[in-house]
Formats: C-alpha cells, sequence, structure tokens
C-alpha cells in the first residue's frame, strides 16, 4: 500500500522544534506531505512556541518545494459536540452549525490565506468532524477535495473528492494494494515516537509517496452505503481509541 503523509495543526506558533525534526525526516527520504494551515488560529492548545515572523513567506517555499497545502478549518476552535459524518471524535468546529455560518468560516479561512499568497482547494476537517453542511459549503467556497474518510483509493461523495487517512496504520504498512494517508500531529511527538518513525520510514520507504502523487490517483464514485461503512468504522475506531485510554 503507497502511503502519503500529512501534517496537521500548522500554525505561526507551533512547536517548530518538533516540526523541523519531523521535516528532517520526510527531507531525508524525499517525501513532500500536505500540511494543514490553520487561518486564524485561537486555540490555546496549539500555542507551544513562539510566532515565526516568516510563517507565511515559508509556508509558500514548502509549496514552491512541492509540499501541498490544505485549510485546516478556520480559528481551530471546537463549538459543537457533533461528530458530523465521519465521527472519530465527538466534537467539532463545523459539524452541527448552520450552512450560513459554515460557509462564513470557510470563506474567511480562504480570504486571510489569500491575502497572505496560499491558495488551495483542499480541507482539512478539525478533529475529522464535519456534516453535509461542511461539504455543500465547501463546494460553495470553491473547496474540491478534503483529506479524511477511510478506504483504499481516493473518492467522490456529493461532488467532493475524499483523500482517505489511515483506519491503522500497522494495518496499512502490511497490505500490497491501495493508497491512503498517515496522520501525524508534529506537536504531540515524543523522543520515543520521533525514533519510531525514523525506524519505520527507514523500513519502509517504499511505503510512502508524496502528497502530491496522492492527488493524481484518479478516484472512484462511492454511495450511501459505502459512506454508512465507512461512519460505523470511524465510530468503532472512536470507541477503540476510548477503550485504549
Amino acid at each position: 500500500m503507497k502511503i502519503a503523509v500529512r501534517l496537521d495543526d500548522i500554525t505561526p506558533d507551533m512547536d517548530w522544534d518538533k516540526f523541523l525534526a519531523f521535516k528532517e525526516i520526510l527531507d531525508r527520504y524525499g517525501i513532500k506531505p500536505l500540511i494543514g494551515v490553520v487561518p486564524d488560529n485561537r486555540d490555546e492548545n496549539l500555542h507551544k512556541d513562539d510566532n515565526r515572523k516568516d510563517f507565511w513567506k515559508y509556508v509558500k517555499e514548502l509549496q514552491t518545494l512541492g509540499w501541498v497545502v490544505a485549510m485546516h478549518g478556520f480559528a481551530h476552535v471546537y463549538t459543537t459536540d457533533k461528530g458530523g459524518m465521519f465521527p472519530l471524535n465527538h466534537f467539532s468546529e463545523y459539524a452541527g452549525l448552520d450552512y450560513e455560518k459554515q460557509l462564513q468560516m470557510i470563506l474567511d479561512g480562504k480570504r486571510i490565506l489569500k491575502e497572505h499568497g496560499v491558495d488551495t482547494d483542499i480541507f482539512m476537517a478539525p478533529a475529522h468532524s464535519y456534516d453535509r453542511n461542511t461539504v455543500k459549503a465547501l463546494l460553495a467556497g470553491g473547496f474540491h477535495k478534503m483529506t479524511d474518510g477511510f478506504g483504499r483509493r481516493p473518492y467522490v461523495y456529493r461532488g467532493m473528492t475524499f483523500y482517505p487517512i489511515s483506519f491503522l496504520l500497522s494495518s496499512s504498512l502490511r497490505k500490497k494494494q491501495g493508497y491512503t494517508t498517515m496522520v501525524v500531529h508534529t506537536n504531540e511527538i515524543t523522543k520515543e515516537a520521533m525514533l519510531q518513525y525514523k525506524k519505520m520510514f527507514a523500513e519502509h520507504e517504499k511505503s510512502f509517496i508524496s502528497y502530491g502523487d496522492y492527488l493524481k490517483v484518479r478516484p472512484v464514485k462511492r454511495g450511501y452505503g459505502g459512506r454508512a461503512f465507512e461512519s460505523f468504522l470511524a465510530k468503532a475506531k472512536h470507541i477503540l481509541v476510548k477503550l485504549k485510554k
């Protein structure tokens, strides 16, 4: 299975030491990830370091190097207790809000990115949670791709192209066919985890691809049945994670 990489919670005040340490691993193997940039971060939990003054210039530099940018919500502040269409978590910045409110948040986020010279049509929902209004508002706001869902290749549902994430990374590394995404929160990486990542990339180098290559994979159509099964898997993983904790 070919595995792309996405890095969540990219902000001017993230933990830069951890981010750059992980970037060094990716650079070593020529892997260019998807990065989820928060347009107007107001989540206190993401304040890890001093603001990097050249943040937006740096993001644009990464784009020129082949890194792919997604808009990661708007302020990354959870406003509801809804899991939405992909209930990995029971909290959301978007799911449960009315269409007009979601559309305004999406347009405001896109405007901030454009003011800094960053353009994208890919959306990364905070906490993986979104609903039908989110998808409708995203399409109206010029977004046509989302990094979420489960499956072995990109798929189209309700006019949106979804690029699935891994249900269980250890299983994805064993599979021979298909495509998926490994989700990484660099702010949360421990020293032990960093060593594990280094070992994993060294042992499975041929399994990883750049996100730009993932975007080239032809999507398939997915109907209601496939989405219902995906929702079931998300609920199951939510329960498993709670039990593990």
